[in-house]
């Protein structure tokens, strides 16, 4: 088979790939898809998020929000009490990638078992001297 110009240049592939790897690396990151999936049941608050997500940071929790924030998938909003009351809602485009979401976590969940054996599997098969610890 003969290669031929298509024209497609890597600049090319990189200008519409980018984008879309953006957006991708800010919704499937560790603590995105948590707080995503977290917020689905409706408005949460700060402190609600940070007691059920296990093992994030107060300083983590605050720049995802801030960045699913930006990105158009949550909403922020502050209640004038004493002390100020704030939640956090997910905005119909994020309600839309929440069903992704379910899909994935569900899958992950079914088949973590599976993968674990076969990265045990592998790690005995391609380097033995893991296994010896």
């Amino acid at each position: 088979m003969s290669q031929r110009n298509t024209g497609v240049t890597p600049q090319v592939v990189n200008a519409h790939a980018c984008p879309v790897r953006e957006v991708l690396d800010r919704v499937a990151g560790k603590w995105s898809v948590q707080i995503l999936v977290a917020a689905a049941h409706g408005p949460i608050r700060f402190t609600e998020l940070e007691r059920g997500i296990e093992g994030i940071s107060r300083r983590m929790l605050t720049l995802t929000l801030r960045n699913l924030e930006r990105d158009g998938l949550v909403t922020r909003t502050v209640h004038p009490t004493v002390p100020p009351k704030v939640e956090y809602a997910l905005t119909p485009v994020a309600r839309e990638l929440h069903a992704s979401l379910r899909q994935l976590t569900d899958w992950a969940e079914r088949n973590r078992l599976y993968v674990a054996e076969a990265r045990a599997a592998y790690d005995i098969e391609h380097d033995p001297e893991l296994t010896d610890a």
